[in-house]
């Protein structure tokens, strides 16, 4: 990935952060048939540090787990993203030098995918992915909500997969290389914008915080 300084983002805490927020990552491996890409929804686990571990499951007919098992995974995340029109600078009123970009937020986390086809830990690992992403709903929908022949069944159609995180970068493509009057205009257009131009209008002002 491109990276120049002013948009490279090191801050673990800050990348786990997004990873947790945006949890559709796009998983790259290159298996029989050359490179092959699947968005699987992950969890982050920040440990062991300094890295963590990204923790999902894929379904068993998915070639992947066997495919890319110890192998070499890059696994990319995407936050708000929103295209930027010159019109938002205040330095096109003073000078006109002024070009349209696009800002973004990515994370990309490397590491070696590891397939583990085991009831009891597939179990304790759905039962945890759904206490993550069903916490904070009236009515949370939990595992045991189930029969349990019919979750057993399920389980025995999925395979669960790790990637401890080798490397982390993350780009914050927000605006950091414009002045303080042109980052002001900027965030204040997309805020109108509204939706996830509203939120990229956050980050322009506060970049890598909520």
């Amino acid at each position: 990935m491109y990276l120049p300084k002013h948009f490279e983002e090191t801050r673990v805490e800050v990348m786990h952060a997004l990873m947790a927020a945006h949890p559709l990552g796009l998983l790259v491996s290159n298996g029989a048939d050359g490179l092959q890409a699947n968005s699987i929804p992950f969890m982050v686990d920040p440990n062991p540090a300094p890295n963590g571990t990204l923790i999902a499951h894929v379904a068993r007919a998915n070639p992947l787990w066997r495919e890319a098992a110890g192998t070499p995974v890059l696994v990319v995340f995407q936050g708000p993203q929103a295209y930027v029109s010159p019109s938002g600078y205040a330095s096109k009123a003073e000078h006109g030098k002024v070009v349209p970009t696009w800002n973004y937020i990515m994370v990309q986390a490397r590491g070696r995918l590891r397939a583990i086809d085991d009831a009891a830990h597939l179990h304790a690992l759905v039962t945890r992915l759904t206490a993550t992403h069903e916490a904070g709903r009236d009515k949370p929908w939990a595992v045991d909500d189930a029969p349990r022949d019919y979750i057993d069944a399920t389980l025995k159609a999925i395979v669960g997969i790790e990637i401890e995180i080798e490397a982390l970068a993350g780009k914050w493509k927000v605006s950091q290389n414009r002045g303080t009057a042109d980052r002001q205009g900027v965030a204040r257009m997309l805020a109108a914008e509204g939706g996830e131009a509203a939120e990229m209008a956050q980050q322009v002002m506060r970049p890598g915080r909520a």
